[in-house]
This record gives structure tokens, sequence and C-alpha cells, in this order.
């Protein structure tokens, strides 16, 4: 049965993918690097490093790529105090009270260094039975370790486990992890999801169970 939910962050929770294209923008533009939202896209679910790489393909020094990474956190660390409780999407609160509710077990499972900053400034981390971010893994999305330590730190076994994601990388992340994977956008940007919807309100933990059955048989 359906035992628990692993939410990503940006994107599902809250949305932070615009202070994350400001802050490499502006790195890209005092490289003279060229950047736009359309390359913005593919960052989605990558973790920081492998931006950087993707962002500047023509340096191979991965101490200095490590500096450019970390120069872009600094720009991120720095937007984020903006952040205020009022940012959480719409619904959330309400699915995660339900689920809650009915003893289906809650975890964070994100890529980001900055998920305690942000669940912080959301004032949500007590919502959540477990968190991992991207200082928990060694590997990033589509590889499932952050969906895989999210189970193992519910104490669950994977397969009881669905994930909401917004990222390809992401709903190919819990695939490999062996779980479900709802998707919050497009069928058309997230064709491998086994469920989208357009966001979290538009869930409830009866869609969820409905799913987790009828693939379970």
């Amino acid at each position: 049965m359906l035992k628990g939910v692993i939410f990503d962050l940006d994107g599902v929770i809250t949305d932070t993918s615009g202070f994350h294209y400001l802050c490499w923008k502006r790195l890209a533009d005092e490289y003279s690097v060229p950047f736009d939202k359309e390359f913005n896209e593919r960052f989605k679910g990558v973790s920081r490093l492998d931006c950087a790489r993707m962002l500047f393909p023509d340096i191979k020094d991965e101490e200095e790529i490590e500096r450019l990474a970390n120069k872009k956190n600094d720009y991120y660390v720095e937007m984020c105090q903006q952040i205020v409780p009022e940012d959480i999407f719409p619904g959330v609160i309400e699915f995660l009270s339900e689920l809650r509710k009915n003893n289906i077990k809650t975890a964070i499972g994100s890529v980001s260094k900055n998920t305690d900053l942000v669940l912080s400034r959301l004032q949500v981390k007590e919502l959540f039975d477990a968190i991992v971010g991207g200082r928990d893994i060694k590997r990033s999305k589509p590889a499932p370790d952050v969906f895989l330590l999210g189970a193992e730190k519910l104490g669950l076994d994977p397969k009881d486990c669905i994930v909401i994601e917004d990222a390809y990388a992401g709903i190919e992340a819990a695939h490999a992890a062996g779980m479900l994977a709802v998707g919050i956008g497009t069928k058309e940007n997230l064709p491998i999801a086994d469920m989208v919807v357009p966001s979290v309100k538009d869930l409830s933990l009866n869609d969820l169970i409905e799913l987790y059955n009828s693939k379970a048989k």
C-alpha cells in the first residue's frame, strides 16, 4: 500500500527557479557567456556543478568550475533572504495535512544544497518526516540517490512511495528508484510521468491511491 510521498522542492513546494535564473544570468553576464531562459530550462533538476559545467564547457579545471558554482550560490543565498511563508504554492499545506492525517509519511527530496535554508524561510520543515538535500547525496538526478535516501529515512520500501516532481530528470530519478512519479506541469514536458497535474493543489490523496493501486495490479 502507499505509505510515503516524496516531494521535490523547487517548482513543487515553492518557486525559486526565477532566483536560479537571475543568478546564473548574472554570472554568465560577468563572463560574457550567452545565457537565456531557454538555456536555463536545461538546468532543471541538475546539480549546481553540472550546471556550471554546461554553462562554461570550455573550462576543464574543476577547481575553477567549483569556484564559479559557489559564486552563483552566493548570489542565490542572498536572494533567498527574500523568501517568506506566503511563497508556498497554493494547496501545498492542505495536501500535506491530508497526507499526514491519513498516516502517509512525507519527505523532501531535492538536489539543492540550500534545501534547509529554503524550507526554514518557508517555515515548513516540521511538516516533513524526512528531508534530503544536495549535501546528503553524491549523485544528482537523474540518478535515484535522493529518492532512495528519502525512502530510507522514512523507513519505507521505495515501491511504497510516490514522488512528486516538476523536472524530467526528477521523473527519471523516481523511476530509477523504483517509484511512481507524479509530474507537476504538462504532459508535453513530462511525457514519462505516471500522472501529470498542473500543480499540487490539483492533487488529492485519493488520486495517489488510485494511481498506486492501478500500477500495483
